[in-house]
């Protein structure tokens, strides 16, 4: 082979293997795939389903329940991870809140079985409007049916989400303007309305519990929630999971929906704190600590606490309840 052919081939060669060797360098390994794990906060988005469904059965001893999906009736059930936010009334809440037959979001993830069971969210339609800032609008009223044609938008239009929805009412449905007990006969063509609905056990049915013609009477209810929500927390404690356990040093991570008493906390703030159960309640005589360190986990808070004595109650991967002690 001549030279003039030799040449041109073996640069041909030198370049595809110099490409080659870049491809590989500049190959980032695989961000690994987030999955349920016991003992750690963790929201696989990766791998999630948000479905509107309807409440058919829920457990609090358990944490366990069902839906339907009204997309296609398929009733599935779930299991509530300790740390899964419950947003009830637009702000925080507990399973206890939650009505059977109302409508929500159930956030789902899967299993090792890859079954579709693990909960990290019940958000009711007052949280997501609210959260979104949209309303239903008026177009048509049907005061012989208590039927309302609406579309559901932002509050200034520049986002539709959906034309033609409909809102139904029975004598059972509640009317709220200004904060005040209000009637069907209130509603005018564009009004902006939000509601609180359920299904009736087949297909997508919003029928109304409560519908709201202005912000305040959603405030109202969200403040109301607000109430109950800070009042339990007091009284049951701020939920956690333990990180670490050594001798009388105890790391917890505690979940969000404690915020307004895990504010509170600082180094040398005397603190309770118990082992809990799936039920999430005490599952032992609490024990006496102080805080020495406190940081952030994700959107949850990390607490270092210094034990008065030492005591095995506690197992990493564990659920516990605290409480700021009094002085």
């Amino acid at each position: 082979m001549s030279n003039r052919v030799l040449f041109p081939c073996l640069a041909k060669t030198l370049l595809a293997a110099f490409s080659l060797a870049c491809s590989a360098a500049d190959a980032s390994p695989a961000k690994p795939v987030s999955v349920i794990t016991p003992g750690q906060v963790i929201i696989p988005i990766e791998k999630m389903r948000r479905i509107w469904g309807e409440l058919i059965s829920l457990d609090p001893a358990t944490r366990t329940g069902t839906f339907r999906s009204e997309s296609n009736d398929e009733v599935m059930s779930f299991t509530v991870m300790p740390y899964a936010e419950l947003l009830h009334h637009a702000t925080l809440g507990d399973l206890q809140d939650f009505r059977v037959g109302e409508r929500a979001i159930f956030r789902m993830h899967v299993n090792d079985k890859e079954e579709w069971v693990w909960l990290t969210y019940i958000q009711d339609e007052m949280n997501m409007m609210n959260g979104h800032g949209e309303y239903f609008f008026v177009d048509q009223i049907d005061a012989t049916t208590g039927k309302l044609t609406t579309t559901w938008a932002k509050g200034d239009m520049t986002f539709v989400r959906e034309k033609n929805v409909v809102l139904e009412t029975d004598k059972d449905t509640r009317y709220w303007k200004e904060g005040q007990p209000a009637k069907f006969s209130d509603i005018k063509g564009g009004d902006k309305l939000r509601t609180k609905t359920h299904g009736l056990g087949k297909g997508k049915i919003r029928m109304a519990w409560e519908v709201f013609l202005d912000d305040a009477s959603l405030v109202k209810f969200q403040a109301e929630q607000k109430a109950v929500h800070s009042k339990r927390i007091l009284e049951e404690g701020m939920p956690g999971y333990v990180d670490e356990s050594q001798g009388r040093q105890l790391t917890l991570t505690l979940f969000n929906e404690g915020d307004e008493q895990i504010k509170r906390l600082k180094k040398g703030t005397p603190i309770r704190v118990a082992p809990a159960g799936v039920d999430r309640k005490p599952l032992a005589v609490d024990v006496t600590g102080i805080v020495t360190v406190v940081g952030k986990n994700g959107r949850q808070a990390q607490v270092t606490i210094e034990l008065t004595a030492a005591s095995e109650k506690f197992k990493p991967t564990g659920v516990v309840r605290m409480w700021i002690a009094e002085r």
